[in-house]
């Protein structure tokens, strides 16, 4: 039996605010943005090419306290890449917030950046064995 992760869901303040971030600073592909009825709406994006995708929620009452907490203050997105200069020169460019230049280790190249949500991510190119 094959299976494999197709969502994660991500709070953030408003759908638009979500897919302009996702679309234009990070270069994702809108996959969908369903209107469900209620105000909700059926927002994917993804990576170029990737097999999982990330549902925008856009947070309603409480779950607003908590929009770019969902990793608990850790890096918990891994953005891998296979160019990683061009894509930080990009991101950087685009108005991507990191929060440390890049720096090589023992498992590849590495930089931290925060979305505009708040949520911590590694931007990472693996070493090739």
């Amino acid at each position: 039996m094959a299976q494999h992760l197709a969502l994660v869901a991500l709070l953030v303040p408003d759908y638009d605010t979500g897919i302009a971030y996702f679309t234009q600073k990070l270069g994702f592909d809108l996959l969908e943005d369903t209107d469900i009825g209620g105000g909700k709406r059926w927002v994917r994006v993804a990576p170029q090419g990737a097999q999982t995708a990330f549902l925008l929620a856009e947070a309603k009452g409480e779950q607003r306290d908590v929009i770019g907490q969902q990793g608990g203050g850790r890096v918990w997105l891994f953005l891998h890449t296979d160019s990683f200069d061009a894509d930080f020169a990009r991101m950087q460019a685009a108005g991507v917030t990191f929060a440390e230049e890049p720096r090589s280790e023992s498992y590849g190249k590495v930089a931290v950046f925060t979305d505009d949500f708040g949520n911590r991510w590694d931007l990472l190119q693996l070493k090739t064995a």
